[in-house]
């Protein structure tokens, strides 16, 4: 398909409403990683503004799958996707004790998948859960930290080193595993 058929097909999709956005989101995103060579480098910026407009109008849970399809290009992820307060939310929400809702949402994955993650004792999968969806380290720091709170010391420098240890290729591939819903959480 040439690009102004793509634009036409995807400006179609768009106009079907919110059901949609989601499915165009993850349709645009995927067009910019592997820029067609047929495609004109002057297109892309017609792209990049239809993903930026539908990340907007999409819930938290299409921006974090948005954020873990465009994490090979952290350019375009930054540029296409709006600035939240992720971490200052789920840091309260860990507080107030709504966790595990919050993190499912920003995950992208079921509760059930969640409350596994932090059932997990040693933190491993709560590190590998946030490196995947590119949660900062210091708000993983701060949950792991709020999860635990009577782990010792060198438990959360074990769990710290774990999350810096871990590639973001690989925390990514594991995490869309978990997104599948027959996926089993100790398979990291």
């Amino acid at each position: 398909m040439v690009a102004s058929q793509k634009l036409s097909h995807l400006l179609q999709l768009a106009d079907q409403g919110p059901a949609l956005r989601a499915a165009l989101a993850e349709e645009v995103a995927e067009l910019l990683v592997a820029w067609p060579a047929d495609y004109p480098d002057s297109m892309s910026g017609i792209f990049e503004t239809l993903l930026a407009k539908a990340a907007r109008d999409g819930d938290a849970a299409t921006r974090t799958r948005l954020r873990v399809q465009l994490y090979s290009d952290p350019e375009l992820a930054a540029r296409m996707l709006p600035c939240e307060s992720v971490s200052q939310n789920l840091v309260a929400d860990t507080r107030s004790g709504a966790l595990q809702t919050a993190l499912a949402e920003s995950l992208g994955v079921e509760t059930r998948v969640t409350q596994q993650i932090l059932e997990d004792e040693s933190g491993a999968a709560l590190a590998v859960a946030c490196k995947g969806a590119q949660i900062d380290r210091a708000t993983f720091s701060a949950l792991a930290l709020l999860t635990r709170p009577g782990r010792d010391r060198a438990c959360t420098y074990a769990v710290l080193d774990a999350y810096d240890a871990m590639p973001i290729s690989e925390a990514t591939r594991v995490l869309r595993g978990w997104r599948e819903p027959a996926t089993n959480i100790h398979a990291a």
